[in-house]
């Protein structure tokens, strides 16, 4: 992946966490699929229920990835999140933005940028929110651990979907639509 685009993606992510902590949520998990170089769109994950159906909804990302053919992926979660969400232990740093760059070819670097949650203004509502201090980050670890779920997406997402339909993509995108992810496409890839 070109270095200019990973920044960008890590800046966008970066600044939609600083938006999410500002209303009191981190953003679920999201994938970005690439094809040849060429970003597809932003994927985030469904509404779901705590337990399987977490990890369900957040290995589901892989789907658009394998319909577009994706040649890389990058999925996005924040540490605490995905632990509470999944019922699963928290591993590595909390609070903690993880971005995670698979390839095709099976390999992954995981990036961690950890974070501290400040106090920030309050909100109209008289809500407190917080924003994060972005703190520094280790060094990416290639073929880092990935928590289950976002293995399975990482490795659902170069598994080619078996789909009678002259259109896989399209049609994915309308299903996953259907199911409640909520995504978004450049214009080069919109059905």
């Amino acid at each position: 992946m070109d270095t200019q685009i990973w920044d960008t993606l890590v800046e966008s992510m970066k600044g939609a966490y600083t938006a999410g902590l500002s209303e009191g949520a981190v953003p679920r998990p999201v994938i970005m699929p690439l094809v040849r170089g060429e970003l597809v769109g932003l994927i985030q994950v469904r509404p779901t229920s705590v337990g399987r159906d977490a990890q369900t909804g957040i290995a589901q990302l892989s789907n658009i990835a394998a319909a577009a053919g994706a040649d890389e992926v990058v999925l996005v979660w924040e540490t605490q999140d995905v632990a509470t969400a999944c019922q699963l232990p928290v591993t590595g740093p909390a609070p903690c933005l993880n971005m995670v760059h698979a390839t095709k070819d099976g390999g992954h670097v995981l990036h961690q940028l950890p974070y501290a949650e400040q106090p920030s203004s309050q909100s109209p509502e008289g809500e407190a929110s917080a924003a994060p201090h972005w703190l520094p980050a280790p060094e990416p670890q290639q073929g880092g651990e990935l928590v289950p779920p976002i293995r399975a997406a990482v490795d659902f997402s170069f598994t080619p979907l078996e789909m009678d339909h002259p259109s896989p993509f399209g049609v994915t995108v309308v299903l996953m639509e259907e199911d409640g992810y909520s995504i978004r496409l450049t214009d080069t890839f919109t059905p």
